[in-house]
């Protein structure tokens, strides 16, 4: 009886001692899934690199801000010309100021320029823009030409309105004005062409027109102008004292005397007959 209870109690003590060994197991491997994913994380901060420190989009706005107002007062001026001719509106500072970062109530030089520049109209709270003639359409624009029968300046009416340049084609086609270059500027000028007053030239007066023989120095051309009344748009005695005081002189370079071959010459291309050929004929 005596074994028997000891055995019982030997096969109790294993029992007690296996359920400990299987709990402690069992925490153990609960703690490693919880310390992976932490570890995991750790390893792949490590891996990945911080990302690198740039200027944000409002900082580079505000440097190109503050390099718009320190530029000299004329850049800022042309700025302000720029975006009133594109736009064809009428701004306040206030305005101008949120379209081209010109700050103009700021910036008094800036101001007085601006309400005084004669491309500039100010009516005491906006500016616009202004051109030489205040023209908006076509119909303007024939009007205006048919004013000035001595011509009126292409480069005078470019900026009139946006489409002026293509009017002025349209007009020019339609037979209603002329563009014809100046002598002196090579630049367009308009002229009108009323078709009121035809004008009718005899094919023997065009002849005689084109069969008159000028003379072949502009300073008699000019003479001949003023014998008749008219001023000349050159002066080339003015133009050929002002070149001999200069230094540049207006007669045409002598030519260089042209050496012959003879047979005294040394010749270098023996090899090429057909170079000398008429040597013997030009020493005899």
């Amino acid at each position: 009886m005596a074994l028997q209870e000891k055995l019982d109690k030997f096969k109790k003590q294993q029992e007690k001692c296996q359920s400990t060994l299987t709990s402690i197991a069992a925490a153990n491997k609960s703690t490693i899934q919880k310390s992976t994913p932490v570890a995991a994380a750790l390893s792949a901060n490590a891996r990945t690199p911080a990302p690198a420190v740039k200027f944000s989009n409002d900082t580079e706005r505000l440097q190109h801000i503050n390099s718009i107002r320190k530029a000299p007062v004329g850049a800022q001026i042309k700025r302000v010309i720029d975006l009133l001719l594109e736009t064809r509106q009428a701004f306040t500072p206030e305005q101008i100021n949120e379209s081209c970062y010109v700050d103009a109530n700021a910036n008094k030089a800036v101001f007085d320029s601006l309400r005084n520049n004669p491309k500039v109209h100010y009516d005491g709270k906006r500016f616009s823009y202004k051109s030489k003639y205040d023209l908006k359409e076509k119909n303007q624009l024939l009007y205006l030409i048919r004013k000035k029968p001595e011509g009126i300046a292409v480069i005078d009416l470019k900026d009139a309105y946006p489409t002026v340049m293509d009017d002025l084609q349209v007009l020019k086609a339609a037979g209603l004005i002329w563009l014809l270059s100046n002598f002196d500027s090579q630049e367009d000028i308009a002229y009108p062409n009323d078709p009121r007053v035809p004008i009718m030239v005899d094919d023997d007066l065009k002849q005689l027109f084109r069969g008159i023989e000028l003379p072949r120095d502009m300073i008699d051309i000019e003479r001949d102008l003023q014998k008749n009344g008219m001023k000349p748009a050159t002066n080339t005695a003015q133009r050929r004292a002002r070149s001999e005081v200069q230094g540049i002189s207006s007669k045409p370079k002598p030519k260089k005397k042209k050496h012959e071959i003879t047979k005294r010459t040394k010749l270098t291309n023996a090899h090429l007959p057909e170079l000398f050929r008429n040597l013997g004929t030009n020493n005899s």
